[in-house]
């Protein structure tokens, strides 16, 4: 199978690891996987000490005869590069290799995940393995595709080794050549910083103000770990490239501090994801009002969506859930494993592999289930996971033919997520902002992306959308601005939240009025803003219109001020001593338009907004749903085919006006009919 290929016809599997079970078990685990449709296997991603129990010397044996036999049985594999658990041997002769955290700790052997990027003798040693385990399974009949790593930046996204202070020193010589342009971009003539040799130079180390750093310095750390991950996984990606050049590359993960967007474009022939919807129930807002819960997945899917249209999913939840002293996820109900697999799907995957095949009986991972349990007999996720496979084994690959569709998307962007992290004036407001437009979106059955904003976005990538959601782009460069502008002038909607365009690319304040870049596509300014907090109490937005409706802004809040004629005012503060004053506008733009929220959108206010702009369902002519009902569209030359997915364990009545099938079953549905708990059909 070619690369370009890979992801054309739908596979459904397991993770399995061979080396965990006695031999006597492969054969049955094989045959059972057939038996439910399995045609993928991933294996080996944790097993370094098995390929290389001392340095230098190499044994194969083991999964020789696991791959072989997968093979007999008709199974494909993904071999993972195993270096995200370098073996004992390894960090005891070459400690330098381990991970350090800011206050100087080594984080020892013991876990995973504790080696440091920068380190040449761990690149080397990676190299070797990498180029080894290659060299051995390029020609193997089974094997289709190869997973770099594992979950890169998974449990630590931050290194202190004394390695990689010195790559952070040579990365900052390359970006900015001079000492003189470093001061200038980390404004360190505030507070006396100012450099004067590259070897006073670090990496964010501890200080008196409780860790916190030069912000300016905290952002080049985010894209120093970023270009450091990838240049790391370059090295395996390259050999991979070089000596097995038929078979895919991917890696999973959608990790803090890494630019996947540019990973996937440089070194992937597409990307992957671990889907574990049970971690938003777990993570949803005490006493939220509606919350999505594991339906709230969805937007994560997007997200990796955005990086690759079409996708893997390495890792998809298939029971309860937790190492053996943290993440303890319920059991899925009857009926949940199937609805977060066509929840994968319906969002672009074509390729699932559940986590695990057989839940691990020693470990971290004891408790962490997978579709068997210890005891091997037949369990109710074994059966769900039968039915899910036998419809697929028929509609698989029709599915596969089509990527999602919408026309609406929410935007993000690096710098402002790592900007955010630190910064307390626009980073929580993003997270609540987007979370409460998908909300909106989602129970109105209103499919969204989402696009990141890079140098490289182009105005027919913002095209394809009618609708564009900024809801605080606190850093905005000038040629931001300019492409925001095009979209507009050709069309297209923009809007945006407070806090927008006031930073520049190092995170400085322009010396402009805010909005900065973007004031002249608003048509207005910034009068004066405040934070909601402590002794000034929330207030409200009077929306104009025959209602007058009023909706929250209770966290930061920003008097407008109208510069042009062409801008309408849309809503007013409520109260305080800012009562009247504009808080939402509308500016007409060429074509399209502009809007301007003064404040930190909750689910009512951007509701106000998606009414006003009149969006709809795409399908609301001829489909009505209830709120607990998602709608997702995958679309391609057959035509649309309809995700309609239960998130409720209660049956929703859903009403067709005209007549269509059901994909995974061949039923023609009419009219009004009953989807069950967790239920889950796909219209064509």
């Amino acid at each position: 199978m070619k690369p370009i290929d890979a992801l054309k016809e739908f596979r459904l599997g397991a993770c399995y690891y061979p080396e965990h079970w006695p031999e006597s078990l492969w054969e049955d685990d094989f045959r059972r996987m057939r038996e439910l449709h399995f045609s993928i296997v991933r294996v080996a991603e944790f097993a370094w000490s098995i390929f290389e129990p001392q340095e230098g010397v190499f044994s194969f044996d083991l999964f020789d005869r696991a791959l072989d036999l997968a093979h007999k049985h008709g199974l494909k594999v993904i071999i993972g590069t195993p270096t995200a658990t370098p073996p004992a041997w390894l960090t005891h002769k070459y400690p330098e290799v381990l991970n350090v955290t800011q206050d100087g700790v080594t984080l020892q052997h013991g876990l995973r995940r504790h080696y440091n990027y920068s380190s040449t003798k761990y690149r080397e040693l990676s190299a070797i393995i990498t180029r080894q385990m290659a060299e051995h399974y390029k020609d193997h009949p089974a094997v289709i595709g190869w997973q770099i790593d594992n979950e890169f930046n998974c449990e630590i996204s931050e290194f202190y080794a004394p390695a990689d202070h010195d790559a952070f020193r040579a990365w900052l010589q390359e970006k900015y050549g001079t000492l003189d342009k470093l001061n200038a971009a980390w404004g360190t003539v505030f507070w006396s910083q100012t450099y004067t040799d590259w070897e006073q130079v670090f990496l964010p180390r501890p200080t008196p103000a409780h860790k916190q750093p030069n912000p300016h310095q905290a952002l080049d750390e985010k894209r120093f770990i970023s270009d450091n991950t990838i240049s790391y996984a370059k090295v395996q990606g390259d050999i991979l490239r070089e000596v097995a050049s038929h078979q895919w590359v991917t890696t999973n993960g959608l990790f803090g501090h890494l630019d996947s967007h540019r990973m996937n474009d440089e070194l992937l022939d597409f990307f992957s994801y671990d889907s574990y919807p049970q971690f938003s129930t777990l993570n949803d807002s005490k006493g939220e009002e509606n919350p999505l819960a594991d339906r709230s997945w969805s937007q994560k899917l997007g997200v990796v969506r955005s990086i690759s249209p079409n996708f893997a999913i390495m890792e998809q939840q298939s029971g309860p859930g937790g190492w053996v002293n943290r993440m303890d996820m319920p059991s899925p109900k009857p009926g949940q494993m199937r609805l977060w697999t066509y929840q994968s799907i319906a969002h672009g995957a074509n390729m699932v592999l559940y986590f695990r095949w057989r839940t691990a009986t020693f470990g971290n991972e004891i408790y962490w289930h997978g579709i068997n349990d210890y005891h091997n007999r037949p369990n109710r996720r074994v059966r769900e996971a039968g039915q899910i496979g036998s419809e697929l084994a028929l509609a698989g690959n029709r599915i596969a033919a089509s990527a999602f569709k919408a026309d609406v998307a929410l935007l993000r962007d690096y710098d402002n997520d790592w900007d955010g992290e630190y910064d307390i004036w626009h980073g929580p407001f993003a997270w609540q902002s987007a979370a409460s437009w998908f909300k909106a979106l989602n129970r109105r059955h209103i499919p969204s992306d989402t696009l990141y904003v890079r140098s490289s976005t182009t105005i027919e990538d913002l095209k394809r959308y009618k609708v564009l959601i900024y809801p605080h782009p606190a850093i905005m460069r000038d040629e931001t601005a300019a492409l925001l502008e095009q979209y507009a002038r050709e069309g297209g909607i923009i809007i945006f939240g407070c806090r927008t365009g006031y930073k520049n690319e190092h995170g400085h304040a322009y010396m402009r009025p805010f909005p900065g870049a973007a004031a002249g596509l608003c048509g207005i300014s910034v009068e004066e803003f405040t934070m909601v907090k402590g002794t000034r109490a929330a207030t409200s937005m009077k929306w104009n219109g025959g209602d007058e409706a009023l909706t929250g802004a209770d966290a930061f809040n920003e008097i407008l001020y109208v510069e042009d004629d062409s801008v309408e005012v849309v809503a007013t503060y409520a109260s305080d001593y800012y009562a009247g004053k504009p808080a939402v506008t509308r500016n007409a733009f060429g074509e399209g338009e502009a809007w301007y929220f003064g404040a930190v959108f909750n689910d009512a206010s951007a509701g106000q907004i998606i009414d006003r702009l009149g969006l709809a369902a795409p399908t609301a002519s001829w489909l009505s749903l209830p709120p607990d009902v998602e709608l997702a569209i995958r679309e391609g030359e057959d035509g649309p085919l309809f995700f309609l997915l239960n998130y409720s364990e209660q049956p929703a009545v859903i009403t067709l006006d005209v007549e269509k099938t059901d994909l995974l079953t061949g039923s023609t549905l009419s009219g009004t009919i009953s989807l069950e708990g967790f239920g889950v059909v796909v219209l064509s």
